[in-house]
């Protein structure tokens, strides 16, 4: 398939380990679940990627019927995105899981300039992780991980049992699938990789990238004992039976998609911003900056597309606005950029017992010319948020203050979850 100048998705699924744990008698990725294998249902989790995808897979060494197999589920599970797969394949295993990510790696296209790994093992991974670590990655630069506070009081013991330490849980993070990396930055690091690592972040790592986290998901959980197993059945069954107001199974029913073993609260909300033209400050909208146009007045850098989302953030979890969280008398925002408000918005959802699940964001503006940039607009949002969000620009038809270029306007809606 042609090379494209779009940005490129590349996708290495591990799909190659005996599942040992699990004792199903066949390799994990293509034991059933909900009458699919999970490798059926974590290819379903690619199909919310933006632009060109690529996908290859680590299967079992010589196994020509799972081969055929996972051949046949590309062809079925990623129908939907049509020409933007712009490459499928399926290569042999190593003995190691870094082995299989290497493999699959030198298949990937050489334009992909994003490439996640994940395991099929974590089946239930919803689409909008997979989505919102491919995205930040494209903001950052860096090596991307979801991961999730550790909630677990952990010890380090000696081999006899007896208690050495506690560990401060405040800095740990139990992390997930999807990882994220700038592909040419990856290909660098297996082709220097030494010591096994436990994961790619380490290997990314090991070879002097940056990594950094993102709000991973419960739902991104690792199928590896046959308790994993029951749960996952849990929530598939239970997305099967629940409605469109509750937490569903992947590929399911719900608002949001994902798959729970639990039933979660879903909360929308909205906000709305509206900034004037300021000839002395620099115009900066959804955290981009664009040079040479009008800034936007405010006691901050005036983003009303990040000051909607804030808002829209903040409603849908009860937590008040952006006036009464960030207010104008307190000298800590005075010139703050829209990121910053985005980041602590989402910490105080994450205290509060939040995930950010999705959003959107519009602006009406005549000028600047948005338009053009509201794909980098929605990375660099997204990275902010640790969720996917979707940007769109329009006009006001030369109709209103927007019309007369006096200012800029946006609207945004939002959508949360919390667990009951």
């Amino acid at each position: 398939m042609p090379a494209s100048s779009k940005p490129c998705t590349g996708v290495v699924i591990v799909a190659a380990g005996s599942g040992t744990r699990l004792g199903a008698g066949v390799p994990k990725a293509f034991v059933e679940l909900g009458g699919e294998t999970l490798l059926a249902h974590a290819l379903r989790g690619l199909t919310g990627l933006p632009g060109e995808v690529a996908v290859a897979i680590a299967v079992p060494a010589a196994d020509a019927p799972r081969r055929q197999l996972a051949e046949s589920l590309i062809t079925t599970e990623l129908a939907m995105l049509g020409e933007r797969l712009v490459h499928a394949s399926c290569v042999d295993g190593g003995k190691t899981r870094s082995e299989s990510v290497a493999a699959a790696l030198t298949t990937l296209p050489d334009h992909c300039d994003v490439v996640l790994v994940h395991d099929a093992a974590r089946a239930l991974t919803p689409a909008t992780l997979v989505a919102a670590v491919a995205g930040a990655v494209r903001a950052t630069g860096h090596g991307i991980v979801p991961a999730l506070p550790v909630v677990d009081t952990l010890k380090q013991v000696d081999a006899s049992g007896r208690v050495l330490d506690t560990a401060d849980r405040e800095v740990l993070r139990a992390v997930q699938t999807p990882q994220g990396f700038p592909a040419a930055q990856l290909r660098t690091a297996y082709a220097a990789a030494g010591a096994e690592a436990t994961d790619d972040a380490g290997t990314f790592a090991a070879a002097g990238g940056i990594v950094e986290v993102i709000a991973g998901d419960d739902r991104a959980f690792k199928v590896t004992t046959p308790a994993d197993l029951a749960r996952a059945e849990r929530a598939v069954q239970l997305s099967k039976g629940g409605g469109a107001s509750r937490a569903s199974a992947h590929g399911g029913t719900s608002a949001h998609g994902g798959a729970s073993a639990y039933e979660v609260e879903l909360r929308v909300g909205i906000g709305t911003d509206v900034h004037a033209f300021d000839d002395t400050s620099p115009c900066w909208l959804a955290g981009l900056h664009f040079p040479g146009e009008r800034g936007l007045s405010g006691h901050s850098d005036g983003d009303a597309a990040a000051h909607a989302l804030v808002d829209a953030l903040l409603g849908a979890a009860g937590l008040g606005d952006i006036g009464s969280r960030f207010g104008v008398d307190d000298p800590r925002y005075a010139n703050a950029s829209g990121e910053t408000f985005l980041i602590a918005t989402r910490d105080m959802l994450a205290d509060a017992g939040f995930r950010i699940r999705n959003a959107s964001v519009q602006v009406i503006c005549q000028r600047p010319r948005f338009g053009d940039r509201r794909l980098e607009a929605g990375e660099v949002l997204s990275a902010a948020i640790g969720a996917p969000v979707s940007v769109s620009a329009t006009t006001s038809d030369r109709l209103g203050f927007t019309g007369r270029e006096e200012g800029v306007f946006a609207v945004a809606t939002a959508l949360v979850e919390r667990a009951p």
